[in-house]
């Protein structure tokens, strides 16, 4: 794979992450982990962004100092991206949200669009595109496809994923390779309804408890 992918190796995120797993954590708990892990993906993300200097002053005298330089903006794809926006928004507080609405047609696999708050031109030189879940790679890759069309090139957008499949992970730096990539974990098995194996089961479900038995598995 492309050197545009980063996998957190950490013990505190691999602890969290296997809590994640865990099909009796709670709706909360899962909450909770899915922050935190947010978090680690922010912070890590973030090492590289474009500073510039200030100038200003202390209650004892003038100091140089630095500030972030591009305008960032969170994209949370709906609807399980909006566990991870609130960890995003405490790095960066002034941020705008602009949220993506697709999922996955249950047969074909295919994403379908049904809401989108991108306004008519981007006011951000920078987009942290937000999805938990990284399965088949189509969702992922339609929201790309609608923030290139926006006007943000590939290179200004971080994708960050708690969990991706390898076969997810190829077909979206196959089909854009400049994307840099922040997961926590990768799994090996796709299954052919397109789920991650062993996986989270479905994020949307498990942070809102909307989870039922006859449909454990399905992912919005």
């Amino acid at each position: 794979m492309a050197n545009t992918l980063n996998v957190l190796s950490h013990p505190l995120v691999h602890a969290e992450l296997s809590k994640l797993r865990q099909a009796s954590t709670t709706s909360k708990e899962f909450r909770e982990g899915i922050r935190t892990i947010s978090l680690f993906l922010g912070y890590e993300a973030s090492r590289t962004l474009e500073q510039q200097t200030i100038e200003g002053t202390t209650p004892v005298g003038p100091f140089s100092g630095t500030t972030i330089k591009p305008r960032i903006g969170l994209t949370p794809i709906l609807r399980a991206g909006l566990g991870m926006t609130d960890a995003l928004l405490e790095l960066f507080p002034a941020a705008p949200v602009y949220h993506l609405g697709l999922y996955r047609e249950k047969v074909t696999l295919q994403p379908v669009e049904y809401y989108s708050k991108l306004p008519p031109s981007p006011p951000i030189d920078q987009v942290y595109l937000l999805d938990p879940l990284l399965a088949t790679g189509g969702t992922v890759c339609a929201a790309l496809t609608m923030i290139n069309d926006w006007g943000i090139p590939t290179k200004k957008i971080k994708l960050l994923c708690v969990l991706a499949s390898e076969e997810g992970l190829q077909r979206v730096q196959e089909e854009y390779p400049d994307l840099e990539l922040w997961v926590a974990a990768v799994d090996k098995t796709l299954t052919k309804e397109g789920i991650i194996s062993p996986g989270l089961g479905d994020t949307g479900d498990r942070l809102y408890n909307t989870l039922t038995n006859a449909n454990p598995n399905r992912r919005a």
